[in-house]
């Protein structure tokens, strides 16, 4: 089993980039952020304050959580719903970076990242994948931008999303903060296109020999 660990900050590019690099080499797409996001949705939606750590692992023991692939690419449900736009309510974007500090909320999810990934090669985007969640991989990527840059590509998906708060909260968080693995293969994409970021994705992995990407 083979995992590429693609780790960032907001608007770094990472889902883009991941999923193109799962494409080309065929491998599976796991998108860790949009399962935080749904859980998130959850503690929202059941009237929980998602700054209070206690209340949040309180909403946590009973929700029933199933995630799996589609055509490659994974999914969550919660309590038998599958979110789809709901994970970019102005109202996650605002509370994601709370409930992922909950250590059981990490705890829950890792769990099923591990799961997943027992079904076959994947490509992993998140901001704690090759740090924390499979840190034994060799493929560590860490995307980056400036934070204008990352701002911008925000405000042009029509989403309201505050990097730079988001940033603060995520890297000085006690658990699984926002690092740079010190193995990782860093890419500044604030002046690259999507096509250039895989591109030189998929020439690192050849350079470090990986087979699948050898053939792609």
């Amino acid at each position: 089993m083979t995992i590429i660990a693609i780790d960032g900050p907001a608007a770094s590019g990472k889902s883009s980039v991941s999923r193109g690099v799962a494409e080309q080499l065929g491998f599976y797409y796991i998108n860790t952020g949009s399962m935080y996001r749904a859980v998130t949705w959850h503690v929202l939606h059941s009237g929980t304050d998602p700054q209070l750590a206690g209340n949040v692992e309180s909403a946590m023991r009973d929700v029933k959580i199933h995630t799996g692939f589609e055509e490659h690419r994974s999914f969550i449900e919660i309590d038998g719903i599958r979110l789809h736009e709901q994970l970019h309510d102005e109202s996650v974007s605002r509370s994601v970076s709370a409930v992922s500090c909950v250590p059981a909320v990490r705890e829950r999810l890792v769990a099923e990242f591990h799961h997943l990934a027992k079904t076959g090669d994947c490509v992993v985007e998140g901001r704690d994948i090759g740090s924390v969640v499979f840190p034994s991989t060799r493929y560590k990527f860490y995307l980056d931008a400036s934070p204008e840059v990352r701002q911008s590509r925000r405000d042009k998906q029509g989403r309201r999303d505050e990097v730079a708060a988001r940033d603060r909260v995520d890297s000085s968080r006690h658990t699984a903060p926002l690092t740079i693995a010190n193995d990782a293969t860093v890419i500044d994409t604030s002046h690259l296109d999507l096509d250039d970021v895989i591109g030189a994705i998929l020439h690192a992995l050849a350079a470090k020999g990986l087979p699948a990407c050898q053939r792609a």
